[in-house]
C-alpha cells in the first residue's frame, strides 16, 4: 500500500500538537514522552493524522473523545484503521474516559503491546 503523506496536513498536525486535549497531555507527559522508545505525537501518516506513533513498534495510539462514538466517527475510524493496517501498523484505541479513570491500565496495555512488537 502506498504511504504518500499529505503535506497539507503538516500545519494542522502542528496546531494539534500545540492544542492537545487534557487527556492527550496527560498520556504524553506522564507516560509516552519518558519512554525509552521514540513516540511521535500528531504524526501525519498518509492521508491521516494519528495521535501517537511509535515507528519502531509500528504502533499507533489513538485517544477517542465522544465524536468517535457517533456513527460517522466510527465509520471514519474504521476506514483509518483499515488503511493503517494495510501498512502493517497496529492501532490501539482508548477512550478519554479510559485515560481519566484507568490511566495505569491504559499504560500497562500500551507497554504490553510495545513488548510484543
Amino acid at each position: 500500500m502506498n504511504q504518500t503523506n499529505n503535506p497539507k496536513l503538516t500545519p494542522f498536525a502542528r496546531k494539534l500538537r500545540r492544542e492537545m486535549t487534557k487527556e492527550e497531555r496527560h498520556l504524553w507527559y506522564d507516560f509516552l514522552k519518558p519512554l525509552p522508545v521514540t513516540v511521535n505525537r500528531q504524526k501525519v501518516i498518509g492521508p491521516y493524522i494519528v495521535d501517537y506513533y511509535c515507528a519502531g513498534a509500528k504502533l499507533v495510539i489513538e485517544l477517542d473523545g465522544s465524536q468517535h462514538y457517533a456513527e460517522d466517527g466510527m465509520a471514519e475510524d474504521h476506514a483509518r484503521d483499515q488503511y493503517l493496517s494495510g501498512l502493517g501498523i497496529r492501532v490501539l484505541r482508548y477512550s478519554n474516559l479510559d485515560v481519566n479513570q484507568n490511566f495505569s491500565g491504559v499504560c500497562q496495555d500500551i507497554l504490553q503491546h510495545l513488548r510484543e512488537a
